[in-house]
């Protein structure tokens, strides 16, 4: 069945009656996930969320598409990762300026970039091309921030973890490796105490970091842990693609 709030899928004779108040345009990655899970893995889990999120709000009354995901991140920190595939931030801003472009010439002035990876960093992109088209609203989501990962996982982590695990378990079962071949996402911590806290930050170089390119032991994963947590991040992505279709955003402040 074809799902109209789906640019890939629905078609000409549908949007040219349409008014579309939301672009919703996910941004991945292409790299390693562990020993187990596949390159395309932040891919998979932002095209899911984008298209679940966006039922919901659609069926409640929000005129959204879903973009086509970009499948490339930055991934400076992993360039030795055998086929990591690295997009610079001046690259992704050329990219995300062409979209905007095309979606602030044709009358639809609201994107959300739903980021699918943590090494994208869209804040100062998204502050310049805000002064370049100041009719646009344009935010950013990272879904895997929108929740509580302890309410729903007993390990914690930041790539390839028992979250990310337990989620291509559910999404993509076919894709993952049997758990003999996970490995235990151990991370070696940088020695300089200040750059394991909030307020100092330097790019981590990922094969001195991790034996198998996974951050976060996955040990515990399991396909229903995976769906009760991507049900809970697309209800309340859904809730916020609603609030900012609906919203005038001349008006957003009281």
């Amino acid at each position: 069945m074809i799902r109209p709030y789906i640019l890939a899928e629905t078609n000409w004779k549908h949007l040219k009656e349409e008014e579309i108040e939301l672009a919703v345009l996910p941004w991945g990655a292409t790299e390693a996930h562990n020993f187990h899970l596949p390159y395309a893995t932040d891919n998979i889990e932002g095209e899911a969320i984008a298209a679940e999120s966006a039922r919901i709000a659609w069926e409640k009354g929000a005129k959204v598409i879903v973009l086509p995901v970009i499948p490339f991140g930055v991934n400076s920190g992993q360039s030795d990762i055998y086929l990591d595939i690295n997009l610079n931030p001046s690259t992704q801003f050329a990219i995300l300026c062409d979209i905007i472009e095309v979606l602030n010439r044709q009358g639809v002035y609201k994107l959300m970039i739903l980021n699918s990876h943590g090494g994208n960093n869209w804040k100062a992109i998204v502050r310049e091309l805000g002064l370049k088209y100041p009719k646009m609203f344009i935010c950013v989501t990272d879904w895997f921030k929108s929740l509580d990962k302890t309410l729903y996982f007993e390990n914690s982590g930041d790539h390839a973890d028992e979250m990310e695990t337990s989620l291509v378990l559910y999404l993509t079962p076919d894709l993952v490796l049997p758990k003999k071949e996970w490995g235990a996402g151990k991370e070696k911590k940088n020695k300089i105490k200040a750059f394991s806290e909030p307020w100092a930050w330097t790019e981590r170089p990922w094969s001195q970091i991790s034996e198998d390119t996974g951050v976060g032991n996955p040990m515990e994963s399991t396909s229903e842990k995976g769906k009760r947590f991507f049900t809970a991040v697309c209800e309340k992505m859904a809730t916020l693609m609603l609030d900012v279709a609906k919203a005038n955003i001349d008006n957003l402040y009281e």
